[in-house]
């Protein structure tokens, strides 16, 4: 290993690691090494490498504490994709090992790192539209379906496996909310609410049809302006339309300044590593008040009438 670079073990396979494969290859400063998540002992080798400094965990997330854990324990920094885990119990235990260990556990809140969601949120902060008035969401695909092309690329419920992202986002703008509802199987919907009357509507689908592409997206009302995102994923980088209406003029194109989103993340990662970078806004507590949330909407839609009947 030269030394100034950061020796990271990529766990996984299929798109979302080498997506991260990708955006690390592009890092001059990071020195790769890829590792089938059923080779173990090259996996309890890597733990036990010295030379190692970081595991990134691209795996199924039923199974990511699994690997976290004795990652933290054996003095590794941790950079896991969302959702984090799929219960609390888990997701607490892997926030305990990094604090235990003194060692970072970094969680792949995406849309933190996407140009057209940082906008909004710099605009949220500025004030420059005036307050933000409300949010709505969607990410919708087909994976429950039993033909579904990408079946085999998602693994969990609709409200963690596809809301959670959203839920972050929402959460990142306006905080916590003071309740939530949702209603449907599948195709869910969930509404927050805030105490000061704003609100945030979260739709997430595995039931589109198969023939329809992935797609996600938003709208965001500000007091002066309305934004809307909406982004189209096919074969490689999503076609994005992005734009802003304001008065009685009709919507324009907004250049939003970006990259590669998971460059950027892990560009942050890396350099959080170091002692260059925040790490609070990739960090463990952040992802953890994403899975409540999801866990509270889950919970919701089981609470709804007629839910069960």
């Amino acid at each position: 290993m030269q030394r100034g670079r950061t020796r990271i073990a990529l766990l996984g396979a299929g798109a979302m690691a080498r997506a991260h494969a990708a955006a690390y290859v592009a890092l001059a400063d990071v020195e790769l090494v890829e590792v089938p998540a059923r080779d173990d002992a090259r996996v309890q080798a890597l733990l036990e490498d010295r030379e190692v400094d970081a595991i990134d965990i691209c795996l199924p997330s039923a199974v990511h504490a699994r690997f976290a854990i004795p990652a933290l324990a054996h003095g590794k920094h941790v950079f896991c994709e969302t959702p984090m885990a799929l219960t609390l119990d888990e997701a607490h235990a892997m926030r305990d090992a990094a604090r235990s260990a003194g060692r970072l556990l970094q969680v792949g809140l995406l849309m933190r790192s996407v140009a057209e969601y940082r906008h909004i949120k710099d605009l949220t902060g500025s004030g420059v539209h005036g307050r933000l008035l409300g949010l709505s969401t969607w990410r919708l695909g087909s994976y429950l379906r039993p033909d579904a092309p990408d079946r085999k690329a998602h693994y969990g419920d609709p409200t963690t496996e596809l809301m959670t992202f959203d839920l972050d986002f929402a959460t990142w703008l306006m905080g916590k909310p003071t309740r939530v509802s949702a209603a449907g199987t599948g195709g869910i919907t969930a509404l927050l609410d805030y105490a000061d009357g704003r609100h945030a509507t979260i739709a997430a689908s595995g039931l589109m049809p198969t023939g329809m592409p992935f797609t996600a997206g938003f709208r965001a009302l500000f007091e002066d302006a309305a934004f809307e995102l909406q982004q189209v994923f096919e074969n490689g980088p999503p076609r994005v339309a992005f734009t802003i209406a304001e008065g009685k003029s009709p919507p324009r194109p907004v250049a939003a300044e970006g990259g590669n989103p998971f460059e950027i993340e892990l560009r942050r990662f890396v350099d959080c590593i170091a002692g260059r970078a925040d790490p609070k806004v990739l960090d463990a507590d952040r992802a953890i008040e994403a899975l409540t949330l999801s866990l509270d909407v889950r919970r919701a839609i089981s609470a709804a009438p007629g839910a069960g009947s």
